[in-house]
């Protein structure tokens, strides 16, 4: 993309969305209904975490504490946020991280040795890819959610693991971000008996959004006792900064003794630890927020079928409408979706998605109201048809970015 960096910059690269964090913000000027912000429970702006945000930051400032957690950054605070975390998602112990993207990678690198073999889903977020990047001993890729071709990658990961004497981890995701399918944890797990292995999950978008009480994809499938290592960042659900690892007390000790990402880094600084505490306290005591949350994803899907429109196989939050055409229409699509009909959504084109595919990715929250979603429906329907009678072919008008 970077040939094309001065037309897409600002525009369809590096958009400025600016007002108040909602379902509606100012983009060029102009309100838009907004489908790019992950905030899944409608925490960022919720009252009550505005407040302690604001009071935490008063009381402690951003320095607080100084250090790594290992040498003088540790607090109660810390502590007491690790220990609500592992027992919100069922696990015994947990390890609160900086950052998501980084945290994954740094866990994905201590935990493979020279002799150990790892088996991941093929759509697994690049974080994870540039975990196993790092990785010098044998990797082995599944296809997506693809249970035969996964025990065909165990059985050679097995066959590696005998002779080098290491250990097989697999990895896949509770919820797959681009197009919105739950992970087969279910089928993943049943195989444990046969196969020696652990399983890490990364469950970015599925904690707060899935499962009775929130914890997630495992606890969607039944099966979150089955999982290893779970992971989850907080700047989906929660809208905030940070993430955590969560396992047996054992496994966690050794990630937090060797995580090169948190022991050669400054602490979380303490406004994030206690806006966290308040984002988890919102989360599993407001049930009533993630029920909003999926009357609006199936009033949203329900409503995008009922015109024809594919959203693939998703079991999650995140929908994806999938389009035919080429990055010419596709831009002129969006240009059109923006400028006429005030809709913000996320575009994903080739290579991220074949060459004839256009991708638009609608992330519902529990601040999106009936009336946003009704007139996002029209706004689709609108410029699917124009879409079909090849009115996006011309080359994009640049004009309007100047």
């Amino acid at each position: 993309m970077g040939q094309y960096s001065d037309i897409a910059h600002g525009y369809f690269a590096f958009p400025k969305l600016e007002g108040e964090i909602g379902p509606r913000m100012k983009f060029r000027g102009k309100e838009v209904i907004v489908w790019s912000i992950n905030s899944y429970l409608g925490l960022a702006n919720h009252p009550e975490v505005r407040k302690v945000d604001a009071e935490s930051a008063k009381d402690w400032g951003l320095a607080y504490p100084m250090g790594s957690r290992m040498m003088s950054g540790e607090t109660k605070y810390h502590e007491q946020l690790e220990e609500e975390l592992a027992s919100f998602v069922h696990k015994e112990n947990a390890l609160l991280l900086n950052f998501g993207y980084q945290g994954i990678l740094s866990i994905v690198d201590t935990l493979l040795a020279r002799r150990d073999v790892v088996v991941y889903d093929k759509d697994c977020h690049a974080c994870i890819y540039d975990g196993i990047r790092m990785h010098i001993g044998k990797r082995f890729p599944f296809e997506h959610n693809d249970i035969e071709s996964f025990e065909k990658q165990i059985k050679k990961a097995e066959v590696v693991a005998e002779e080098t004497g290491g250990g097989i981890l697999v990895i896949t995701e509770g919820v797959f971000g681009m197009q919105g399918e739950q992970g087969i944890l279910k089928e993943i797990t049943a195989l444990k008996g046969k196969y020696n292995f652990r399983l890490l999950v990364d469950d970015a978008h599925g904690f707060g959004t899935i499962g009775a009480t929130g914890a997630g994809a495992g606890e969607e499938q039944g099966v979150q006792d089955k999982i290893d290592l779970y992971f989850s960042t907080f700047a989906k659900s929660m809208a905030s900064i940070g993430a955590f690892v969560a396992g047996d007390k054992g496994i966690i000790d050794v990630l937090r003794y060797n995580l090169r990402s948190q022991i050669f880094a400054k602490s979380l600084p303490m406004p994030f630890v206690i806006g966290n505490l308040k984002r988890l306290e919102l989360l599993r005591e407001n049930p009533e927020l993630k029920d909003k949350l999926w009357r609006n994803v199936n009033m949203l899907q329900n409503g995008l079928r009922e015109k024809g429109f594919n959203l693939g196989n998703t079991t999650s939050c995140v929908t994806p409408v999938f389009l035919s055409g080429t990055p010419y229409e596709a831009g002129n699509l969006v240009l059109d979706m923006r400028e006429n009909y005030n809709i913000f959504c996320s575009i994903v084109i080739y290579p991220v998605v074949p060459k004839d595919v256009i991708l638009l990715r609608l992330i519902p929250t529990a601040a999106h109201t009936e009336e946003d979603i009704r007139l996002t429906i029209e706004a689709f329907g609108a410029v699917s048809g124009k879409l079909k009678a090849g009115e996006y072919e011309k080359e994009v008008d640049i004009s309007i970015f100047s």
